[in-house]
């Protein structure tokens, strides 16, 4: 065999050391886990890192804010009533409020037929008029916007049945801005003539001293003197219409919504979770009767039953229905994660390493919670993260049309349900609510996204 040229015995001297740099292909990319996979195909997905970084901030303004503005979400600062961010805050300081008699105090002419007896201020703007001979009475108008007609004047004040008496002092609900006063002629039926007057009226922020000392606006009261200009509180978000501050309201809110959507959550997908493993695994006439349940479940009416809820648990008009809302979410809203983790189960029972499980002895209920819900975990987060907005958006809903959270415990459906009635008036009231509602729901659903995208293990790396 030695002599044959092309078969012969290998010698030593045939091996060679391979010294430096091989040649040969070498593996460039480190063994992960499915974890270390998924979390490096997450970060890769910028919507879903910024929307988690959303949820983290909103997390720290729902639970740290409340420690850092310490201000009562409750408190009415009454000379700051729907106030927007960033407006005047500034007072001047005034002699306590006296009633008018109607002749003393006056500093303006009477050459005009309608006149503005004194400075207006948020504490009174006083009318004085010239008499009309053959009137029977006036009545007194404001508005906010200058009259155009008789049938646009306003808000009627009063009604005035004496013909001799031409002196009126408004009192009500004055904020710093432009009013417009008209005192129209009426005749013997209280019915109006068609001629009235009309003047203008840029009603100033007055304070007095006892008060800035009550609310603390000044180390020294002792120094403030009649026409001294003080900052009344700072509210950065502007304040509601009972003049609570907004930015307190919307972390007391955060708390209600996010309670309520991270909890019914948390409660009926691990219901669903434990109910359509079951079924799944179980399989034939059970897993059919199981599903026909969930089937029937889906059908029930939500709103219905949150009403027959509500009666249950002695719930009476204006008062707020969390429980009730919590026990209809987790009653009704378990079926659809029931069903994907059910799909999920009667693929992985067929799987080789659950078999071999079973020929070993392994229990079902070892074979559910040790094989079958961690291989559909994945399935089960991403089912979670669409759950909690869902939840957010409906008890957003039901505080909105009443049925939900009440006044006057905040929620940002209810705070949405009080800035709709002053809209057009002071739109910030309802815009704060309706953008946490907006940026906290599109943050849940992008991230969800990107969970569903990562924990995909087809769409793993191959690289």
């Amino acid at each position: 065999m030695e002599n044959n040229p092309i078969i012969r015995r290998l010698r030593p001297a045939d091996f060679e050391t391979l010294t430096g740099r091989s040649s040969a292909p070498a593996l460039v990319r480190p063994s992960r886990s499915y974890w270390q996979d998924a979390w490096g195909r997450l970060k890769a997905n910028k919507r879903a890192i910024v929307s988690l970084f959303i949820i983290i901030g909103l997390l720290v303004f729902t639970f740290i804010g409340p420690l850092v503005w310490r201000v009562n979400p409750s408190l009415q600062d009454i000379d700051q009533i729907s106030i927007a961010p960033g407006a005047d805050r500034r007072a001047v300081i005034v002699e306590p409020f006296v009633a008018w008699d109607g002749i003393s105090g006056i500093t303006s002419s009477e050459d005009a037929d309608l006149w503005l007896a004194e400075a207006p201020t948020t504490q009174s703007v006083r009318l004085k008029w010239r008499t009309v001979p053959g009137a029977e009475g006036y009545r007194i108008y404001r508005n906010i916007y200058e009259p155009q007609d008789e049938f646009s004047l306003g808000l009627p004040l009063i009604t005035i049945n004496n013909a001799n008496l031409n002196y009126y002092e408004d009192r009500l609900d004055l904020s710093p801005q432009t009013y417009y006063y008209s005192v129209a002629e009426i005749n013997d039926l209280g019915q109006l003539t068609g001629d009235y007057e009309t003047v203008s009226a840029d009603v100033q922020r007055v304070i007095t001293v006892h008060e800035a000392s009550q609310r603390n606006l000044v180390d020294d009261p002792s120094t403030l003197r009649p026409g001294d200009d003080v900052l009344l509180s700072w509210h950065p978000l502007g304040t509601d219409y009972l003049g609570r501050d907004m930015l307190a309201r919307l972390m007391a809110g955060a708390r209600v919504s996010l309670f309520i959507g991270l909890l019914a959550p948390l409660f009926f997908v691990a219901f669903g979770v434990l109910y359509g493993a079951t079924s799944g695994f179980v399989g034939g006439r059970v897993d059919a009767m199981m599903m026909r349940f969930a089937d029937f479940v889906v059908a029930l009416p939500f709103l219905l039953f949150m009403i027959l809820f509500q009666v249950v648990f002695g719930i009476g008009p204006g008062e707020s229905g969390i429980l009730p809302m919590l026990v209809a979410l987790i009653i009704l809203s378990w079926p659809a994660t029931a069903r994907l983790v059910r799909g999920q189960i009667l693929q992985i029972r067929e799987e080789a390493y659950v078999s071999a499980a079973r020929l070993l002895g392994a229990s079902s209920q070892y074979l559910i919670l040790r094989h079958m819900i961690p291989n559909t975990l994945g399935v089960i987060l991403v089912t979670l993260t669409f759950a909690v907005p869902a939840a957010i958006f409906t008890e957003a809903f039901l505080s909105f049309i009443g049925m939900g959270v009440a006044p006057p415990t905040a929620s940002w459906g209810s705070m949405c349900n009080e800035g709709l009635k002053t809209m057009l008036t002071h739109p910030h009231e309802l815009i704060f609510p309706a953008v946490m509602i907006s940026i906290t729901v599109l943050a849940f659903n992008l991230l969800g996204d990107g969970l569903r995208d990562a924990l995909d293990a087809k769409m793993r790396s191959t690289e």
